[in-house]
């Protein structure tokens, strides 16, 4: 049976309590049942998969690699960048996976430990090993360890979510932090609503500017 993201009412409730617009928005959105996965390995395998491209792409990525094999460090390790390419993964993030394979099956990285340590230490752990960013590391916590506050700067529909909902032209990092302090120790759960708002959920407006296109010039007569 799938495991969902842990939250109950009473962090919805705090958040509510935090931000009018937020409140707002759990209550026509309602609870989320977002799934998550308790593998480890697979789900950082899959947030490397997904780095900046677009969520049907990563899924049908995702959906290729599980056709082709298992996703253990043992079989990721067997598979050449040839294969690896060839359902759709660049050579620079096969190269990433495979040596995230090795540095498990070499005790390089212990990813059973991440279970026990606090959230700032899972990022600098993570984040060592090459082709694992703070996005990456970020994803991880929320949808395999069920991590409580998170909300990610490096997330576009995070950032898309709160324009939407704050009616911001643009997010900095400091309005950024603002935001991230009054969810916390919720961010996680906020997060899951700014995916929904950025996704539709509200039927709100990106008040992001449009970039303007650079007007051709006229060729010569």
């Amino acid at each position: 049976m799938p495991q969902i993201f842990q939250y109950d009412q009473s962090h919805t409730d705090y958040l509510a309590s935090r931000c009018p617009n937020m409140a707002m928005a759990i209550d026509k959105i309602g609870h989320i049942s977002r799934q998550i996965n308790p593998d480890t390995f697979s789900e950082l395998i899959r947030a490397i998969i997904a780095q900046q491209i677009s969520g049907i792409a990563a899924q049908t990525i995702w959906q290729r690699l599980t056709d082709l094999t298992s996703i253990t460090p043992t079989a990721l390790t067997q598979l050449s960048a040839d294969d690896l390419q060839g359902i759709g993964v660049s050579y620079r993030k096969a190269g990433y996976i495979q040596a995230i394979a090795w540095d498990i099956l070499d005790n390089q990285l212990d990813l059973d430990e991440l279970h026990t340590m606090g959230d700032d230490e899972i990022k600098q752990i993570l984040t060592a090993f090459k082709g694992v960013g703070e996005w990456t590391a970020q994803m991880l916590m929320i949808f395999s360890l069920n991590r409580m506050n998170v909300l990610s700067h490096h997330d576009l529909a995070i950032l898309r979510g709160l324009r939407m909902l704050y009616r911001h032209r643009k997010i900095s990092p400091q309005l950024f932090a603002k935001y991230q302090r009054r969810f916390a120790p919720y961010n996680s759960v906020a997060s899951l609503y700014l995916w929904e708002i950025a996704g539709g959920a509200l039927d709100l407006t990106d008040p992001k500017p449009k970039s303007k296109s650079t007007p051709k010039p006229l060729k010569a007569q």
